[in-house]
């Protein structure tokens, strides 16, 4: 499917613009299950600045959607309509390590890299980052967190550029965290955040890491097409729990799988569509909920529009 070419349109009306936008780009590249259809337009901005810059010139009538690293994104088969902006570059993903055990980080750092950057700096409180496979910028938005460790622990305050190209500086309590979400305003696209840790000594802090990575590793199909924790936990229970129960280990939708491994991840085994991922989601939350009455939410986020 393609869409409408509307890239000319933008251009015109931001002629100073300095990152790259395409039409009808695809996206499923960049998704950890390696399905979805196009963006009708992908902006990449050269800074904050340009996307600044770049939002105060785009029509409101044109729809924004932000990605980051995309492994906890389902992208429809018939793609996103209106402009996707991606994040990415030296701007984005550099890590500053400030006084007082803070650090500066851009939207696009993957989350392993925080980690590790601590951990170098011998800035505890960050560790469980490492056992994250996605970026700042996501784990603002849902507030992320494993093994112990939450976004909300450890943010002091997030900036980034609205819909109108504002710069907006949020501190931890405009963010409205709470269990895997986030109540910061919508339009709001993170370029960077600033985080708090506490003195730690690298050695420890990295075997902690080490500890982590290996328990992710023997208990999650990371090696497979897959996009992270499909649904959050409905407290006090544990999803996985809820999905094993209703017998749904290893159930297949056209080429997507629950992974017997981990039943609280989907895989795409090779050939699945975007239709059969959030399909085969939308059976295993039927299942549980006719099995035990429990309504489990979606974590991955699923945008665009079918095929």
């Amino acid at each position: 499917m393609s869409f409408p070419d509307i890239v000319g349109d933008i251009a015109a009306r931001a002629p100073d613009l300095r990152g790259r936008l395409s039409a009808n780009a695809p996206l499923a590249p960049y998704t950890w299950f390696r399905v979805g259809g196009p963006a009708q337009a992908l902006f990449s901005p050269a800074d904050e600045d340009d996307l600044a810059y770049f939002m105060s010139r785009l029509p409101r009538d044109i729809p924004v959607t932000s990605i980051g690293l995309c492994s906890n994104l389902i992208v429809r088969d018939g793609g996103v309509p209106g402009v996707v902006i991606r994040l990415g570059g030296k701007p984005f993903g550099e890590i500053a390590v400030l006084p007082d055990h803070r650090l500066r980080v851009g939207a696009a750092v993957p989350d392993m890299r925080l980690a590790r950057a601590a951990a170098e700096a011998g800035v505890d409180g960050l560790a469980f980052y490492c056992g994250i496979p996605g970026s700042i910028g996501g784990a603002l938005r849902m507030n992320a967190g494993a093994h112990g460790g939450e976004t909300t622990d450890v943010l002091i305050e997030a900036r980034g550029v609205d819909r109108d190209g504002a710069i907006r500086v949020l501190g931890h309590a405009d963010m409205g965290f709470s269990y895997r979400h986030s109540d910061a305003p919508d339009d709001v696209i993170f370029t960077s955040a600033l985080f708090q840790g506490r003195a730690g000594a690298p050695a420890e802090i990295e075997a902690e890491m080490a500890r982590i990575t290996a328990a992710r590793e023997a208990s999650q199909p990371i090696r497979e097409k897959t996009g992270g924790s499909t649904f959050a936990n409905p407290k006090p229970l544990s999803a996985w729990k809820v999905i094993d129960a209703a017998g749904c280990r290893g159930l297949v939708m056209g080429d997507a799988q629950v992974s017997p491994m981990h039943c609280n991840f989907l895989i795409n085994r090779g050939g699945a569509t975007a239709a059969d991922i959030e399909g085969l989601g939308e059976e295993v939350r039927r299942r549980v909920r006719d099995n035990s009455g429990v309504e489990l939410r979606w974590e991955i986020r699923r945008i665009g529009v079918p095929a």
